[in-house]
């Protein structure tokens, strides 16, 4: 399933997911335009690295849980994170308001990076991505409106087709997905190079603020049932 949009009317323009979309592409154009050699150590730098954090907890260890939910692996993961965080996160940040969205956004990631710590303290392979942050804005999403129809491309085989599903099945779908890999994953150093389990703790955390602030949300985004 690849949701590609919602039908949520807003009534604000999103400034902060735009800024975190515009801001992710132009680091992600940054890095692509150094140097091999300059690419790696900057990546290296900004990234998380468990055994590092935890060997040498210090102000610049501790700042990579920040710095590396802006780098991304390539363009896929680059635009994948970016249709999610644009599908989802403008209907949160109304919700939120702007500072409170990016408030929710940039915890749920540091949030997540300490969960991947926490399950993988002796990995030495670098972690970006803004995965664990976007997977916040998807359970904040879920705990808020999880009857709204959003448009997804369903694939199965050879069955290609746009359908209008509930949210608590294209995000549920997910969230079911990723504790099935982090589950897969354990005993591995990183399994396939994701971090799973950061997924599931900025998730975690968007359904614990999702459903502390659930009497928020604005009336005009709710939808009352998940069928047209």
């Amino acid at each position: 399933m690849i949701p590609l949009g919602d039908h949520n009317w807003r009534r604000r323009v999103p400034v902060v997911t735009i800024a975190l979309v515009v801001l992710n592409v132009a680091v992600f154009l940054y890095q692509s335009l150094l140097p091999p050699t300059s690419r790696d150590l900057f990546v290296l730098q900004a990234a998380i690295i468990p055994r590092m954090l935890l060997s040498y907890p210090n102000l610049r260890t501790a700042a990579t849980l920040v710095t590396s939910m802006f780098l991304h692996d390539g363009l896929l993961h680059l635009g994948g994170n970016m249709l999610y965080l644009g599908i989802f996160g403008d209907n949160v940040e109304e919700t939120l308001g702007s500072w409170g969205f990016a408030l929710v956004y940039l915890a749920g990631g540091v949030g997540a990076g300490l969960a991947h710590v926490i399950t993988n303290p002796m990995s030495t392979t670098p972690t970006i991505g803004a995965s664990g942050a976007i997977a916040a804005v998807l359970g904040v999403y879920l705990a808020m409106f999880p009857k709204n129809r959003v448009r997804t491309l369903l694939v199965l085989g050879w069955f290609i087709r746009l359908v209008d599903l509930p949210a608590f099945v294209v995000l549920g779908g997910w969230f079911v997905l990723q504790i099935v890999n982090a589950l897969g994953s354990l005993g591995l150093q990183q399994a396939g190079g994701v971090a799973w389990f950061a997924h599931l703790g900025g998730f975690a955390f968007g359904l614990v603020v999702g459903g502390l602030l659930r009497s928020k949300r604005p009336a005009h985004l709710v939808q009352r049932r998940w069928y047209p």
